[in-house]
């Protein structure tokens, strides 16, 4: 597997499919790890840099990822590549936009992706599409186990797991789970949901996480502690007690919409789709709003013209550096939303 070849798939976090998958887009686990001998990145010279990357790399080869793993060099791929990479949740921003040896190893069916070099020596991250936190843990645990068979952790016998942001010092755990709240952003709801996830200690971020803006209705809930608390008790509150709120306030709003405001949840989604349909030039913020709303009424019931999986695929190849990888060139910002408009008119047409 290349990276040109992720473009011809929606991969796990967008598969449409899992426990609460019509609010919950995806869960994901991350674990920050770091070596022993070695500083944190802040102190870490060229050298140790590379002495980290070559070890971990070496480790993460007699992982079993797949015949069909793939191992990206960041500090050497393009940079059409890295945003590729970030679009489909596998890197972050800041490993993307980083400086010197860096890398990532990813699974087959993009469950799996290990970040040599972030912000931490080592980031594990496991990936399911809707609500499978449970069994995404013990997966990920035991990926954890057999690394540290290995390698030698950072460790305190206080306080844990030791990480280059203190927030995630002790079990290193980020748990964060992916939603879509378009009818909670439509009856002005919003807030409320945001106060009761300040009160939780909850951390609230856009689509592609810290810094980012919770365009087309998707946002990212995660734990912002760590230490303290095991991470069997994380994943438990997060999977049984958490989000199955919020999924319950976001499929309240939706009742409510179409009990109480027929005119307007229809109005959203058949405008949505008649402009997908109809538009010459569309940006990508835009894009993401017409398709929330669309994959609302789909989700719902409301609108038979497409199906949920052709509207996940076009949310992904959407994407700046999709759309510029499926049209084997670099492209400026009106050209790509002539494109872009082209290529979703194409996918709903090709439905009728």
């Amino acid at each position: 597997m290349n990276i040109d070849d992720l473009t011809r798939q929606n991969g796990e976090w967008l598969r449409g499919e899992g426990p609460y998958a019509d609010v919950v887009i995806s869960s994901r686990i991350r674990l920050a790890r770091n070596i022993a001998q070695f500083p944190f990145l802040s102190k870490a010279d060229d050298s140790d840099r590379k002495q980290v990357y070559r070890l971990l790399s070496d480790c993460i080869a007699e992982l079993k990822l797949g015949d069909d793993a793939l191992v990206v060099d960041i500090d050497e791929a393009q940079d059409l590549d890295r945003q590729l990479l970030v679009e489909r949740h596998l890197i972050s921003r800041q490993h993307a936009e980083g400086e010197g040896t860096r890398g990532v190893a990813i699974s087959g069916g993009e469950r799996r992706a290990l970040m040599i070099n972030e912000e931490d020596h080592l980031r594990i991250q496991g990936m399911r599409s809707g609500l499978q936190l449970t069994s995404l843990y013990e997966e990920i645990s035991r990926l954890d186990d057999a690394i540290e068979t290995q390698i030698e952790y950072a460790f305190d016998a206080q306080l844990g797991y030791l990480t280059a942001c203190p927030t995630n010092v002790g079990t290193g755990i980020r748990v964060s789970v992916m939603l879509h709240l378009p009818a909670l952003k439509l009856t002005n709801h919003i807030e409320q949901m945001f106060r009761a996830a300040k009160e939780m200690r909850l951390a609230i971020r856009g689509l592609h996480g810290e810094g980012t803006d919770a365009v087309g209705d998707f946002f990212q809930v995660s734990n912002q502690v760590t230490l303290g608390r095991s991470e069997e008790q994380i994943v438990e509150e997060f999977g049984n007690d958490i989000i199955p709120q919020f999924v319950e306030y976001e499929s309240a709003a939706r009742n409510t919409l179409v009990k109480e405001r027929t005119n307007l949840l229809d109005d959203k989604i058949w405008r949505a789709y008649g402009t997908l349909e109809n538009a010459r030039a569309l940006s990508s913020d835009e894009t993401l709003f017409l398709l929330s709303h669309l994959r609302m009424g789909v989700n719902m019931g409301r609108c038979d013209k497409v199906d949920l999986d052709t509207v996940n695929q076009m949310f992904i190849r959407a994407q700046p550096a999709h759309l510029q990888k499926l049209n084997g060139r670099r492209l400026g910002g009106e050209e790509r939303s002539v494109l872009r408009a082209e290529y979703l008119r194409g996918a709903l047409a090709a439905r009728n």
